[in-house]
C-alpha cells in the first residue's frame, strides 16, 4: 500500500488489492488455513485504508462536495459495520464455522462500499475538488496508511481531530503485535 497519484487513484488501487485478496480467499476450499492468512491481510489493508479515508478523504468530501456531510456519514457507517465484522473475524480460525459466514459478509459489505465510492463519491469529488488538492490528499493518505493501525478498533474515534491523534499510537502497537505474532505474513 502506497502507490502514488492523487487520492482517488491511490484509494482505487487499494480497492483492487483487496479484491485480489478476496479472490484468493474464494479460490480456497472452506476450512483451508490460508483463508485465515488472507483474511488477516485483508483486515490489515482495510483498516489502514479506512483510517486514511476517515482522516483525509471524508473531511475533503464534507468540504468540497454538495451534500458531502451526508455522503461522508454514510461512508463512516459502512466503515463501522465492516470494522465490527473484522473484529469478530479476528477471533476465528479458518476451520471455525463462523469464519465462512463472517468473511462472506465482509466481502459483500466491502464490495458494495467500493462500488458506491467508485461510482458515486469519487466522481463527485473529482468534479468538485481542484486537481492540486486531490494530489495533496493522495500524499496525506499515503502518509496516514504508513502509521495507521493494522487491527480493527471499533470503539476508536472515526472523525478528526481525535482519529488523527490516536491512530498513529494504535498503529505502532498493532505493528509490534503483528511482528511478534507473524500476523499477515505467509507462514
Amino acid at each position: 500500500m502506497g502507490h502514488g497519484g492523487n487520492v482517488i487513484d491511490e484509494l482505487t488501487t487499494d480497492h483492487r488489492e483487496v479484491e485480489e485478496l478476496f479472490g484468493k480467499i474464494e479460490a480456497l476450499p472452506s476450512g483451508h488455513k490460508d483463508r485465515k492468512l488472507y483474511a488477516d491481510q485483508v483486515t490489515i489493508e482495510l483498516v489502514r485504508h479506512s483510517v486514511a479515508e476517515e482522516a483525509y478523504l471524508y473531511p475533503a468530501v464534507r468540504e468540497h462536495v454538495a451534500n458531502g456531510g451526508a455522503l461522508a456519514d454514510k461512508e463512516l457507517e459502512d466503515h463501522a459495520q465492516a470494522e465490527q465484522i473484522m473484529k469478530d473475524l479476528e477471533g476465528c480460525q479458518a476451520d471455525d464455522p463462523e469464519f465462512d459466514r463472517l468473511v462472506g459478509t465482509l466481502m459483500s459489505e466491502i464490495r458494495e462500499h467500493v462500488a458506491d465510492e467508485e461510482g458515486n463519491l469519487f466522481p463527485r469529488l473529482r468534479e468538485a475538488c481542484p486537481a492540486e488538492a486531490l494530489d495533496k490528499l493522495g500524499d496525506k493518505v499515503r502518509q496516514a496508511k504508513r502509521t495507521a493501525p493494522t487491527r480493527p478498533h471499533p470503539a476508536a474515534p472515526d472523525k478528526p481531530p481525535m482519529n488523527k491523534l490516536l491512530a498513529p499510537g494504535a498503529g505502532m502497537v498493532d505493528r509490534v503485535r503483528d511482528a511478534l505474532s507473524g500476523r499477515g505474513k505467509p507462514g
